[in-house]
């Protein structure tokens, strides 16, 4: 059955490389995403799925179903899209969008046969605030028996881990006043955050190595002779499991409350931004995978390796998932580059596109017809 999978793939292969440069040429950011959903929308209507966009009310996120209408697993791979600014797909998201339109389009030409359901999920904002995040805590995810999905890189490795997340904003009010003629009667805001940076430079000795804390500040003040009546600073807190992230965050939300009282500021924390959960790699799915990936000529195939956070984590706490990568270069490359964003359009990496989605296809026929212990 997997030649016949292979043979859809070839005859694919044309279409999916056309869909990836498309988005290539075409990079819209977060929630923008308009051009990338529908030529994956129609691509995958084109092979019979039946779509539902706008999914939960989110403009660029999309649910495509193929249903065998036999008894059987569902199959989920998910789909992202967006760019970065100033750079485009330097982190190959044209190309995750369309294996996964791809692995689903192959699978479905030979689901019939075995029964089970295909779904591709459309997943929007990866690189800010991922859609997956909003999916998952809905429920969305609990209908899948798997998920998957294949991040280009300079090195194929095995599918790993990633790190938690949560983005924390502090915004500290004071008052203002003159700095030189009466600074008395100011509260200063900006010493709060000031004071916050070094109450979590002080904590760094205090946290297992796996913890990141990395911070700006995105309003100090507006003029140097008046007291800065109001400061805000914005945090990025990581850990390798969600566990150890939110005793990191008790901590650290009582420095901030601290600061506060040292100058008299009141505070107000806001969650900025979505938090990611870590990863939690299926390691015989993984293992199917990467089987797969050898039968397709890949054999130099790294160990698992820790990336930094995405919203895929939060998917991974509710169902069976991997996140393997493969390479597109013949040479070391970073992601989140113009380089890394080319090397999607180049032969190896037209080639990788056709093997990325031929062992999603592959690993998602093993748990159809249970070669997988899930």
């Amino acid at each position: 059955m997997k030649n016949i999978l292979l043979e859809k793939g070839q005859e694919l292969h044309e279409k999916l490389c056309e869909i990836s440069d498309y988005i290539y040429k075409n990079p819209e950011l977060g929630n923008k995403e308009y051009k990338a959903v529908e030529v994956l929308t129609s691509f995958l209507k084109e092979h019979n799925f039946e779509i539902e966009k706008e999914l939960l009310g989110i403009e660029t996120a999309f649910r495509a179903i193929y249903d065998s209408k036999k008894e059987g697993p569902t199959i989920g791979y998910l789909c992202e899209y967006d760019a970065l600014p100033l750079i485009g797909h330097g982190c190959g998201h044209n190309m995750i969008g369309s294996m996964s339109a791809g692995a689903g389009v192959i699978l479905s030409k030979v689901i019939d046969k075995v029964g089970g359901r295909i779904i591709v999920y459309g997943t929007p904002a990866e690189e800010t605030n991922g859609a997956k995040v909003i999916l998952a805590e809905e429920g969305v995810f609990d209908e899948l028996d798997v998920a998957m999905m294949v991040h280009p890189a300079d090195i194929t490795a095995k599918s790993g881990t990633s790190m938690a997340l949560y983005p924390l904003q502090f915004t500290y009010k004071g008052k203002t006043a003159h700095a030189a003629a009466c600074p008395q009667d100011g509260i200063n805001a900006l010493n709060s955050v000031i004071q916050l940076f070094n109450g979590i430079d002080a904590l760094r000795q205090h946290v297992t190595p796996d913890v990141r804390m990395h911070g700006i500040i995105t309003n100090g003040g507006v003029a140097a002779n008046i007291v800065p009546d109001e400061a805000t600073a914005q945090f990025y807190f990581r850990a390798d499991k969600k566990e150890t992230l939110d005793d990191l965050l008790i901590k650290v939300k009582k420095i901030a409350e601290g600061a506060a009282l040292m100058t008299g500021a009141t505070l107000e924390m806001t969650r900025y931004e979505l938090p990611n959960d870590n990863l939690i790699t299926n390691e015989n799915l993984s293992e199917a995978f990467t089987e797969n990936l050898k039968a397709l000529g890949i054999t130099d195939i790294h160990e698992s390796r820790k990336c930094g956070s995405s919203d895929i984590g939060n998917v991974s706490h509710k169902t069976p998932t991997i996140h393997p990568f493969i390479g597109i270069t013949n040479c070391p490359l970073t992601s989140h580059t113009v380089e890394m964003a080319d090397a999607t359009t180049t032969k190896l990496g037209h080639e990788r596109l056709l093997i990325g989605a031929l062992a999603l296809a592959y690993t998602g026929y093993d748990v159809l017809t249970n070669k997988v212990e899930l």
